[in-house]
């Protein structure tokens, strides 16, 4: 028997583009057996149009709608964590409410969780476009500068060691089996809850990608979070930008998925504890630099020479970031 797929929609103010989401989702097959919304405060009809669009579609007696309205909001991490903890069913996806699935995409991914027990979630690139859906002619991982090794890497079995440099995993992407949640609930509120659910999949099971885009990833003013390529004078201004807490933010993300490992026991292979133990150290040595930039030199040069840099971050990119940086 197939298994069951349940939709988590997190929505604000979303009626403008929620038909064209409702839609796609209405065209799938197999068809998604519940779609658990939750919405944070919206003072639209966002709830009255996903209602009308699932009758219009003709799916209302075959999709139960679910529906949380959440006063005050909860946020987006907060938001998410209600919807998938609600859902019912065997393989959940996240939604955002401003995208587009493209055709066969359920297909093509149940069918991945169908053939590979030990899969425990699986996510793909997706084709950036505009707020009327035209195509930027460009894709998620290009703007990410997603590399071939780290696609391989994953494919191998070894996504724990690619996220230990960076995340990889967009939600709107993304699908999941519902035991997963026995580890990854609650979400640590240091963390967006998709780089959450990757790194602690990626910990106790399996992850894999599809290289090819499944969504249209919608880009607007509104975004909660969006998909650039940076062009060459952005990243220079970056790496000369204040350092301001986010070393230490970085630092408490890592520290919160270390005790989340821990307290998970036997379900994490030591040596990915020992790693992620590693990590935490080299955010805190990077929390802890000081602010003026000659003072850095030598000790950041001495990490570098350690392969830190290479192994929990972007190598030169984050070499250059903490030399630069105004304190």
């Amino acid at each position: 028997m197939a298994p069951g797929v349940s939709v988590a929609l997190c929505t604000y103010n979303g009626a403008r583009y929620l038909p064209d989401q409702v839609r796609s989702i209405c065209t799938q097959v197999p068809l998604p057996l519940e779609i658990v919304l939750s919405d944070d405060n919206s003072s639209d009809d966002t709830l009255a149009v996903v209602r009308d669009t699932l009758a219009e579609c003709g799916v209302a007696d075959r999709v139960a709608l679910r529906v949380f309205s959440n006063k005050p909001a909860l946020g987006v991490t907060r938001n998410f964590e209600q919807a998938v903890g609600a859902c019912q069913h065997d393989l959940i996806v996240l939604c955002d409410q401003d995208d587009v699935w493209h055709p066969g995409r359920l297909a093509r991914m149940v069918a991945q969780f169908e053939a590979r027990p030990d899969l425990l979630l699986l996510h793909t690139d997706a084709r950036l476009v505009d707020d009327r859906l035209a195509p930027l002619g460009s894709t998620l991982f290009h703007a990410l500068e997603v590399q071939p090794g780290e696609l391989t890497a994953i494919a191998q079995g070894e996504a724990f060691d690619v996220f230990l440099r960076r995340n990889l995993v967009t939600g709107a992407t993304t699908m999941f089996r519902k035991t997963l949640l026995d580890a990854a609930l609650p979400f640590a509120p240091e963390w967006v809850h998709d780089e959450w659910l990757g790194a602690v999949a990626a910990a106790i099971g399996r992850v894999d990608v599809l290289p090819e885009p499944t969504i249209d990833y919608r880009q607007h003013a509104s975004n909660q979070i969006g998909a650039r390529r940076l062009t060459l004078s952005e990243k220079m201004a970056k790496a000369f930008a204040e350092r301001g807490d986010k070393h230490v933010g970085r630092l408490r993300r890592a520290e919160a998925l270390l005790q989340r490992l821990q307290q998970l026991g036997d379900r994490v292979p030591a040596r990915y504890v020992a790693s992620q133990r590693a990590k935490v150290a080299h955010q805190r040595f990077r929390a802890q630099l000081p602010a003026a930039r000659f003072l850095r030199l030598v000790p950041i040069l001495i990490e570098a020479g350690r392969g830190r840099y290479a192994r929990f971050g972007r190598g030169g990119h984050a070499v250059a970031q903490d030399l630069f940086e105004r304190g």
